[in-house]
């Protein structure tokens, strides 16, 4: 299990939207980058959470961003690998889709930017709506 770390500056997520890669799937979109290694422990993944007024107003925004906590809290915990920092953006979509949907696409997510370690896959049964 990833040791999972916050990103709180924006200085923090500036760098990863500048420096990293980012993949796009319908419920969200992921940037990884190399974590610097001044910053913490090594084995930590750090992670970082937005939505814009895009997706809505604040009541929606706070959703989609508990909603891609909880996401979190199931694949990147165990599957992310560490030394990367992580950003989540939500997407107008997020608020909506089947929370076993949003699962799905983190993992593909992580899958197609090379950083999806070995562990094993996230168990949510029922539909699950956070």
């Amino acid at each position: 299990m990833t040791v999972v770390l916050r990103l709180t500056r924006r200085a923090e997520f500036l760098r990863a939207a500048r420096q990293g890669r980012k993949f796009a799937t319908p419920g969200l979109v992921l940037q990884a980058v190399a974590t610097p290694h001044v910053c913490c422990a090594e084995g930590a993944a750090r992670l970082g959470f937005t939505a814009s007024r895009k997706v809505g107003g604040a009541v929606v925004r706070n959703r989609v961003k508990r909603r891609l906590r909880a996401a979190a809290r199931e694949v990147v915990a165990h599957r992310a690998e560490p030394g990367y920092d992580y950003v989540l953006i939500g997407r107008p979509q997020t608020a909506t889709r089947p929370f076993t949907a949003l699962l799905q696409d983190l993992e593909t997510a992580l899958k197609r930017l090379g950083r999806l370690a070995e562990g094993p896959a996230p168990h949510h049964p029922g539909n699950g709506t956070p």
